[in-house]
């Protein structure tokens, strides 16, 4: 009897043993980074995305996963796209989780020495993850052939639900109207003195951890009121126009509505972004952060909530830094 007992816990302790194994190994292959392809690229093609977007990982492991025209349905109808389950999908790409805090970095790869991506940017791509709920990530972009991108974080929400990682389907939605947004603004300014797609991007960034300070229940003026005031700190308030600057309100609040702010990684998130673009463009912050610019700007934002301090009786209603 006693030898029976002994066989049995015995068996309990290699079976939970097993079961720890396994448990690990599965953590381990969903930590592995996530390779998206287009439904539509030939064989030689998603060959050569796979060695162009896989190139960083230096041998590592790594999954595959293809996104077909119901991935395009499901993430980007819903927010004013026309895909159908047949439609074509080329633009393919790679997200590799990282280390919390490290933030989101976007690179947009050649294919065979051409960037295909021809309209989105690495920046609104950063600033739309953040949108949509992505967290510490690298992710890579790709495309065999020509197209403008809009559809490529299409491959990065749907590895997110492949692996558990469902994001909100209205923080999808703001991220998708914001990325159209910021190229629509950046097309419409890109031959003007002063104006630059990474000074758009930190002040919308900028404004991100502004809103994230005040949290979910921050009113449109408060949006508005920060909005102007980053499109300033980025010198860009005498570059774009009014409806420009109405354009980003009206997204903002979007994201505001979408739920994004409750999330307490998402101000941080928005900070380590802003850090990210003027780290990697520093001819264009270098002249425009001076030290007499941003004294200005601070001692005008400074002004704006004392304002609304004695507005509302010694609480502001703003509170930034």
């Amino acid at each position: 009897m006693k030898r029976n007992k002994v066989i049995l816990v015995l068996l309990a302790v290699l079976f939970s043993a097993t079961a720890l194994t396994l448990s690990g190994q599965t953590s381990k292959a969903d930590d592995l980074p996530i390779v998206c392809l287009g439904t539509s690229l030939t064989a030689g093609q998603k060959s050569g995305t796979v060695q162009t977007l896989a190139a960083s990982l230096n041998g590592d492991s790594y999954q595959t996963t293809t996104i077909t025209g119901a991935d395009l349905v499901k993430y980007l109808n819903p927010s004013g796209a026309n895909f159908t389950t047949t439609s074509g999908v080329w633009s393919s790409a790679m997200i590799q989780k990282t280390a919390a805090g490290s933030g989101i970095n976007v690179q947009i790869l050649n294919y065979q020495s051409h960037n295909n991506i021809t309209t989105i940017t690495a920046n609104q791509y950063k600033n739309a993850a953040l949108t949509a709920g992505i967290t510490d990530a690298n992710i890579y972009v790709t495309s065999a052939v020509p197209i403008d991108g809009s559809g490529a974080l299409a491959s990065v929400y749907a590895a997110y639900g492949k692996t558990g990682e469902h994001l909100n389907q209205d923080q999808v939605n703001a991220a998708q109207d914001e990325m159209g947004a910021l190229s629509k603004i950046t097309k419409e300014n890109q031959d003007k003195d002063g104006y630059s797609d990474a000074q758009l991007n930190n002040a919308v960034a900028g404004a991100k951890q502004d809103m994230g300070k005040i949290g979910n229940n921050i009113s449109n003026s408060q949006i508005q009121t920060i909005v102007n005031n980053q499109i300033n700190i980025n010198h860009l308030g005498d570059v774009i126009t009014t409806n420009q600057k109405q354009e980003i309100v009206n997204f903002m609040i979007e994201i505001r509505d979408s739920g994004a702010l409750k999330d307490h990684r998402f101000k941080d998130q928005a900070a380590t972004l802003s850090k990210n673009i003027e780290k990697n463009a520093k001819d264009i912050f270098a002249k425009i952060n001076t030290t007499e610019n941003r004294n200005w700007f601070q001692q005008a934002w400074h002004n704006i909530t004392d304002f609304f301090s004695h507005l509302f009786g010694g609480s502001a209603v703003i509170r930034i830094g």
